[in-house]
């Protein structure tokens, strides 16, 4: 950041007064623009049994499998962003049921929040994010073609939990880059 979005004078990096991070100030309004972590919010949709998956139509990770999710937006609860996530990129109406994940990916300035969702109806379609989508059983997940740690992680937690007949809420936090795993064949 260069400039301040509210004057468009030239701002500083400095720690304000009373506070403990370095942020960027404008010395001539006196704003502090704060930068904190982005939301990315998704589900976990099954179908008798199958785990609806999307094949990324985009970068990162193009070609590779994920649930549905993205960026939360402002004026959206968690729970609406996941079942947007779900029709934009799958063309899927799933009903959002209880928390099942929170991802802290500490050096993306991301939180990641999943739920545990079901789609009453198996319609769904690629929409514009995704190359293709299916519902897939447990034992045909695509492990070594998962876009994402964050996603494996919330889906082997379901896995889980579905085996033992729990619902359970699981935390855990990636804090290094380089975790990209090799192009999918």
């Amino acid at each position: 950041m260069k400039y301040c979005s509210h004057c468009a004078q030239p701002v500083e990096l400095r720690i304000p007064e009373g506070d403990t991070h370095t942020r960027h100030v404008c010395p001539s309004c006196g704003t502090i623009h704060y930068h904190n972590p982005k939301l990315v919010v998704g589900c976990v949709p099954e179908h008798d049994g199958g785990i609806l998956l999307c094949r990324r139509a985009i970068e990162p990770r193009l070609g590779y499998w994920t649930i549905p999710a993205g960026f939360m937006e402002n004026g959206e609860s968690l729970q609406a962003a996941a079942v947007r996530e779900s029709y934009e990129e799958a063309l899927a109406r799933v009903e959002i049921g209880s928390l099942l994940a929170v991802v802290s990916v500490v050096h993306a300035h991301q939180v990641h929040v999943m739920f545990r969702a079901r789609l009453p109806v198996a319609e769904f379609a690629p929409g514009t994010e995704s190359l293709e989508v299916e519902l897939v059983r447990p034992e045909d997940i695509p492990w070594r073609e998962i876009a994402f740690p964050s996603i494996e992680f919330a889906l082997r937690r379901y896995l889980e939990d579905r085996a033992r007949g729990t619902e359970g809420v699981h935390f855990t936090d990636f804090d290094r880059p380089g975790w990209h795993r090799a192009t999918p064949s």
